[in-house]
């Protein structure tokens, strides 16, 4: 089995990772102004002994649905999902989870922050949850081909059962008044993001040890799933900065 892939950034990184594996991958024949980024991919493909088949748009529009796929589309082998053991081993620091995020481009989006800030792992529910397409693989620039991913069936047994591990579960709320920077998120940490509008479920909620609050202004504090989150998990990588400097060499 295998899915599909669209976009530059998206198929590099699909190369990057999983090599010759690739099945192969779609060229669009190259107007003018877009012929640089594909030929890029086309060498990049090359140095792989990657198949590449030229193909007019119209193949890739019809192919793709009609999604933005900038001219590239490739076959990629299906990503790995992990069960709740397999992502607690070895000891995460820092877990990423997504309580009803049901829109790709935030699931995509939080991904890439994640994956770009040391999150060990995304967790998220079967249900409730944007499926895993390629408009999310776009959405996340690719990121999604470096991230350890874990769905499961309930989110809230999920936290309990990390909570059990020593982790510290992290809510965000935007009614909280405790502010995110005034927790030690040094130590392992389970940050939750919710959905917007309805946020966290009770059950979630429940199963958090602190629900907090970006340090937002009064005047407008109302951000969007994807950037609380990366809001958030950079406050977790500087507050791990100042505990221990020598952590930046793993950046």
């Amino acid at each position: 089995m295998s899915r599909i892939v669209i976009g530059v950034q998206p198929v590099r990184e699909a190369i990057r990772v999983h090599g010759n594996a690739i099945e192969r991958v779609l060229l669009a024949s190259a107007s003018h102004k877009d012929s640089r980024p594909l030929d890029g991919i086309f060498r990049f493909c090359q140095s792989r002994d990657i198949g590449v088949e030229r193909v007019d748009r119209q193949t890739l529009d019809r192919i793709t649905h009609g999604a933005s796929h900038q001219g590239v589309l490739a076959y990629a082998p299906e990503l790995q999902l992990l069960d709740l053991a397999e992502l607690m081993a070895p000891s995460p620091t820092l877990i990423t989870a997504l309580d009803r995020i049901t829109d790709p481009q935030n699931f995509g989006a939080i991904i890439r922050s994640a994956v770009a800030f040391d999150s060990h792992g995304i967790l998220w529910p079967e249900h409730d949850s944007a499926p895993l397409t390629p408009a999310t693989f776009r959405a996340s620039a690719g990121a999604i081909e470096h991230a350890r991913l874990c769905r499961v069936s309930s989110l809230p047994a999920a936290l309990h059962a990390l909570h059990n591990e020593s982790m510290v579960v992290v809510g965000l709320a935007g009614e909280s008044p405790v502010s995110l920077d005034s927790l030690p998120l040094h130590q392992p940490t389970v940050l939750v993001v919710g959905a917007e509008g309805s946020g966290l479920r009770k059950g979630v909620r429940d199963a958090c040890d602190h629900i907090a609050r970006l340090p937002t202004s009064h005047v407008y504090d109302t951000l969007n799933a994807s950037v609380s989150a990366a809001i958030a998990l950079y406050e977790v990588r500087r507050q791990r900065l100042a505990h221990d400097p020598a952590s930046q060499i793993y950046l």
